[in-house]
């Protein structure tokens, strides 16, 4: 990849942390290309910079992927970073979520980013260069009662993503996983907090604690979103770029304790998990 100016591709470019990506982008001097499901709630400034493409894309939409890579190219004729950053996050017990949460949720965190690195890749495929991120969370780590859904997308998130980064190399694409912590975003806003369509009692004063305690949380997280995306600007102009990026101080607590977890697991049975072969086989 090019060490000077990039052009990247972003979606959810008109919020939280893919605004943060943007701005942070432009400040770098990179060419940036600001995708949004409704453009029109992309800030003005961004929208108005002579370094911005803005792009309507509904990544569940894989024409819509198609179209807005097409647009990009035409513009810029390359796309170094591509950002999946477009996400939903509904709050609930997995009994209490509807099949049309359930498909919603993994229509966006999941397959919507496996259809804009689709349409994206022949582009990069095309120069032998280019990096692929995708935001995870610390969900993709560990699951978390009341975001099992979201945590279920995100695992098959970076399972994905683990197996594209093998198949893409020869290519000299690379690929970042990127598990942020809490971050100062309105993901707890009143304006994002989806609750489960279903309501069941044996579950209904847990989920009460659950959602006063996600409504509780709206800015008093501790993770800074502009420091996130300077350091993921960082991340992308290096050669090679990590592959897996932990962002705060909570995520790598998680992290370490899944790892001793996982450890724990493995010696508590170690005798009987590798006794599995046939007996003939050594």
């Amino acid at each position: 990849m090019e060490s000077e100016q990039q052009v990247w591709m972003i979606t959810g470019a008109n919020r939280g942390m893919g605004e943060s990506f943007v701005r942070a982008a432009l400040g770098a001097g990179h060419g940036v290309v600001a995708t949004a499901r409704r453009t029109e709630t992309i800030a003005d400034d961004i929208a108005a910079s002579d370094d911005v493409l803005v792009v309507e894309l509904d990544v569940t939409d894989p024409a819509a992927a198609h179209r807005a890579v097409a647009a990009a190219d035409r513009r810029f004729g390359r796309i170094d970073v591509v950002v999946n950053s477009a996400g939903a996050s509904f709050k609930g017990f997995f009994e209490e979520m509807s099949v049309d949460q359930v498909d919603q949720q993994l229509a966006v965190n999941l397959s919507g980013p496996m259809h804009v690195t689709r349409a994206v890749l022949p582009v990069m495929r095309r120069r032998r260069a280019g990096l692929v991120v995708a935001i995870s969370s610390g969900a993709g780590l560990m699951g978390f009662a009341y975001s099992s859904v979201y945590a279920a997308a995100k695992a098959g998130l970076e399972g994905w993503m683990g197996a594209l980064a093998q198949e893409v190399a020869p290519f000299g694409i690379h690929t970042m996983i990127v598990n942020p912590g809490f971050f100062r975003t309105g993901l707890a806003g009143p304006e994002s907090l989806v609750w489960p369509e279903l309501d069941i009692d044996d579950y209904r004063e847990r989920s009460a604690a659950q959602r006063a305690w996600w409504a509780s949380q709206d800015g008093r997280q501790a993770g800074d979103p502009a420091k996130l995306a300077a350091a993921l600007v960082s991340l992308a102009a290096m050669s090679p770029p990590p592959t897996r990026f932990i962002a705060g101080s909570d995520v790598v607590q998680l992290a370490r304790r899944k790892i001793e977890t996982l450890e724990a697991e493995i010696a508590a049975h170690l005798d009987l998990s590798e006794s599995m072969n046939f007996d003939d086989v050594g």
